[in-house]
């Protein structure tokens, strides 16, 4: 039986994720505490809009697919107290709470870092200073897609892949929120109708195409392996494509069995196609 092998999720849009012994599925089908922050170009602080939601695209703000470096900070963020802390190099280089002064110092010391990274020339183009801080540190935005969607890979998938390279490469690569253990590789590609995890009922939908954010090592932020060609050419698959994007439906026995409720996933907890 499929389990649930481990949990992440992302409190800055781009940045390193945080591992989780269980994860809350807000109402609407996002995680709570993932990606509620993210630092933003000077031009691009204001949401786009698609299919009537705000939409806001990692290309016009800190993200790990132009800023590899981005990979080696890392983030915990407390969600009660609103505090937010960044290390590097087991380096504490930040830890404030999010009122104005707390901000202000997270986009000084986050531009500083960028700054002096590899990619700080991408800073340098017209526009994109001073970075803007944006989030309420609580409502989940900065997803990929207007829709709230949860994000599932399966262990085996990650292992194929590395097999194919030649080299392991971390689950953290993919920036899913569920790790899935026990089903076989890639047979999350091929997941249709109803997924459960735990007592929360989803419906799969479309695989997640991968960008080269998959191609930094989470641990030292350089590109050190070609996933998305491997994906391809070494795996042989259409698209580069690993894992999986599930809308939440409702909760198993719930009063309000259609839908609208949203509950916790836990590591372990078992995981049951159609």
């Amino acid at each position: 039986m499929p389990r649930v092998a481990a949990l992440y999720r992302h409190p800055i849009k781009g940045f390193t994720p945080e591992q989780c012994d269980e994860l809350t599925i807000q109402p609407d089908g996002r995680v709570a505490g993932d990606r509620v922050l993210a630092f933003r170009f000077a031009d691009a602080t204001e949401p786009e809009q698609r299919d009537g939601l705000d939409y806001w695209p990692k290309s016009k703000g800190l993200a790990l697919e132009s800023f590899p470096s981005l990979a080696t900070l890392r983030v915990t963020f407390d969600h009660e107290t609103q505090r937010v802390r960044i290390a590097h190099d087991d380096a504490l280089l930040v830890d404030m709470v999010l009122d104005d002064e707390g901000r202000a110092e997270l986009v000084e010391i986050v531009t500083a870092f960028v700054l002096d990274s590899p990619e700080w020339k991408l800073l340098q183009r017209e526009g994109r200073l001073p970075l803007a801080l944006v989030g309420d540190g609580e409502r989940s935005r900065f997803q990929d897609r207007a829709r709230g969607f949860v994000s599932v890979h399966s262990e085996a998938s990650v292992d194929a892949l590395s097999a194919a390279l030649g080299q392991t490469v971390d689950d953290r690569r993919f920036r899913s929120n569920v790790v899935i253990e026990g089903a076989d590789a890639w047979d999350e590609l091929a997941w249709a109708g109803e997924v459960r995890i735990g007592d929360l009922r989803f419906t799969a939908e479309g695989p997640i195409v991968r960008c080269l954010a998959t191609h930094a090592n989470p641990d030292t932020g350089i590109r050190d392996a070609k996933v998305l060609t491997t994906l391809t050419r070494g795996v042989g698959l259409p698209e580069p494509t690993l894992g999986r994007l599930l809308l939440l439906n409702g909760v198993t026995g719930s009063v309000d069995d259609t839908g609208g409720a949203g509950g916790v996933i836990r590591v372990g907890d078992e995981v049951t196609i159609g």
